[in-house]
């Protein structure tokens, strides 16, 4: 009896160290995946594919930026981050969740208020030279935007609608 008494307490006490084990392999599991997220997250990301021709900006010229932005602001719910100083007066800017929005500015008379589109290209220079190739007009040739965010120019298609053109360089 007592050999069978002795037999019993040490497979409950072998059951009761496979538990523990058990439980401290959960516990290193859970220790350790914040350090593999922090590798994944060092690890090199591939850059986003760039989206020709897909409007990523729109850029609003108007008399009144400030109650442009208090009617966007109301009617279409559009969330704008702080103010940019600009030449012109504050660039008021916005961003939708699926990575487009805009630029709010004052108009340059004699340019009129309206709004330009921004498209967006793999090579600044090499797709505004083709803009004018096929008959566009030059309205700003292709400048770098501050603080490393791209590049830009616009042209007037033919009809005279003005198109703008973004890339990343």
């Amino acid at each position: 009896m007592a050999k069978r008494k002795a037999k019993k307490k040490a497979k409950k006490m072998a059951r009761k160290a496979a538990r523990k084990k058990v439980a401290k392999k959960k516990v290193a599991k859970k220790k350790s995946a914040p350090r593999r997220a922090a590798r994944a997250s060092a690890r090199k990301t591939a850059p986003p594919k760039v989206r020709p021709g897909t409007i990523t900006h729109t850029e609003l010229a108007s008399a009144d930026p400030a109650a442009t932005r208090t009617w966007a602001e109301s009617v279409l719910g559009w969330k704008f981050l702080e103010p940019m100083p600009s030449p012109s007066g504050p660039y008021h800017m916005w961003q939708f969740e699926n990575g487009t929005g805009g630029g709010l500015r004052a108009n340059n008379p004699p340019e009129a208020p309206g709004s330009i589109p921004y498209c967006e290209v793999a090579d600044i220079q090499k797709t505004f030279a083709k803009a004018l190739d096929a008959g566009a007009t030059e309205m700003f040739r292709p400048e770098q935007l501050p603080g490393g965010s791209g590049w830009i120019a616009i042209v007037a298609a033919p009809g005279g609608v003005a198109i703008g053109f973004w890339a990343k360089k």
